[in-house]
């Protein structure tokens, strides 16, 4: 959950920016270039979600 405002804006950019990249290959009307762009944005984002959290002191 974004903590404020600039937060929220980044995430709703990163948005917009991957509708933006799959746009460009929809254009084409060449649905295995979308299938690869797709599988290219789901790599991205997993390796976002899947960080390891940062080492906390203990």
């Amino acid at each position: 959950m974004p903590n404020n405002e600039k937060e929220y804006n980044g995430y709703l950019l990163d948005q917009l920016e991957l509708i933006e990249r799959l746009e460009m290959v929809v254009e084409d009307n060449n649905i295995e270039a979308v299938k690869k762009q797709l599988a290219l944005e789901k790599k991205f984002v997993e390796r976002k979600l899947y960080q390891k959290p940062p080492i906390e002191s203990e």
